[in-house]
């Protein structure tokens, strides 16, 4: 049954729709191409009611596209998004949930492309990436519900002459904004949060850009009144006395945890039914020796941009994703090993397993040899089998 509820159906024309290769925007993926509904995510987040979610999952698994599809869904604007969802599943849930489309000023980040080698490089991106968003939200400057004195910050701001403290704390302001004018509170979404940080502690500007995004991620998601609920997506789980100092309200989402499992990836059901939809059925046993093999919780996952490359690529497997992001952090934890690591990771070449610990609250400056079973893991190289015991409130896995 829910193989065939969430069957898509090639149109009466014949024209099978493409895959979306390398497409975030949810508008044009839900319309225009092959998507997997993922929305019931956003019924979870509401009846969940939880303050501020951080989701960790490898590269390559649909995060932005999915917190594309929850601004989409929730964002108040002069246009009926509805049609968007009309044929999800979200549509299903009832009034409860309909009743929520559309009406939340929300804020939307990504830090996908900050990946500069320097921290003034770095510096200029992050308040570009701000300045955009306050330019998103231009209807602030003919508000009449804001006051002259905050019209010349936002002016200050989208013309480059605001200082470093005015952009530190630029997040938490433009929620005040427009929840002043709108009226209603605000949600805010940041897409790939750490990746800033990976950069700092690569390219050794660690305290620079940390010290920069506790001030921005604190105002807006810490103690904030015009705050309905935050999500931050990213590979690593940062620990909290190092960003998120005094955020008691943080929801940790990881790929050891069943809880929204499904939501980030292709499960079985997903990879039938699309196999299903181009005609190739036949292909299934090929698809998972190749892309099967992420477990996520105990919800078995494909990666969704090797499948996706897949099929468009006429059926033909190649190892897609290992060329999607940089290695630079796993040659450094290789180099730094010592000969008992390099042994484990033979066995692992071999397709044996070992037993580690895995520390999920991984801090840059300690990501060491150490630590590099918990980073192959939550970096999308490894896979946990099982979960034997616990040490220290922390999973030791095979």
């Amino acid at each position: 049954p829910e193989i065939l509820r969430n069957k898509q159906t090639p149109p009466l024309s014949g024209r099978l729709l493409p895959c979306p290769v390398g497409i975030t925007s949810y508008k044009e993926v839900s319309k225009e191409c092959y998507y997997v509904d993922k929305t019931l995510l956003i019924k979870d987040i509401i009846d969940d009611h939880s303050k501020v979610y951080l989701f960790t999952r490898p590269r390559r698994f649909g995060k932005t596209l999915t917190m594309d599809m929850i601004r989409t869904y929730f964002e108040k604007t002069s246009t009926d998004t509805s049609i968007y969802f009309s044929d999800k599943k979200i549509w299903d849930c009832g009034d409860a949930y309909k009743q929520l489309q559309g009406t939340y000023p929300v804020i939307f980040l990504s830090f996908k492309d900050a990946h500069q080698t320097n921290w003034a490089d770095m510096y200029r991106s992050l308040c570009f990436t701000l300045k955009e968003e306050f330019l998103r939200h231009i209807e602030l400057l003919s508000s009449k519900a804001i006051n002259e004195y905050d019209k010349k910050y936002i002016h200050n701001l989208i013309n480059d002459v605001a200082d470093s403290t005015d952009y530190q704390f630029a997040l938490g302001k433009l929620s005040s904004l427009l929840a002043t004018h709108y009226n209603q509170k605000v949600i805010i979404i940041i897409d790939e949060y750490d990746t800033p940080i990976q950069q700092g502690h690569l390219y050794h500007y660690y305290n620079e850009v940390v010290g920069f995004m506790r001030n921005l991620f604190s105002s807006a998601l810490k103690d904030n009144e015009n705050l309905e609920f935050g999500i931050l997506t990213g590979i690593l789980r940062i620990a909290k006395e190092s960003l998120f100092s005094g955020l008691n309200n943080l929801v940790v989402n990881t790929i050891l945890d069943d809880k929204y499992s499904e939501y980030f990836g292709f499960t079985v059901n997903d990879i039938s039914n699309m196999a299903a939809y181009y005609g190739m059925a036949e292909k299934l046993s090929e698809i998972k020796e190749w892309y099967d093999g992420y477990l996520f919780g105990n919800t078995e996952i494909y990666n969704p941009w090797s499948v996706i490359n897949y099929f468009n690529n006429n059926c033909k497997p190649k190892a897609f994703w290992s060329r999607t992001s940089g290695n630079e952090i796993i040659g450094e934890l290789i180099r730094s090993s010592d000969k008992e690591v390099y042994e484990s990771l033979s066995l692992l070449l071999q397709g044996k397993e070992v037993q580690s610990i895995i520390n999920t609250d991984i801090i840059y400056p300690e990501v060491n040899a150490d630590t590099i079973y918990s980073f192959l893991l939550v970096a999308g190289y490894l896979r946990a089998t099982s979960v034997i015991s616990e040490f220290n409130d922390n999973p030791i896995c095979s």
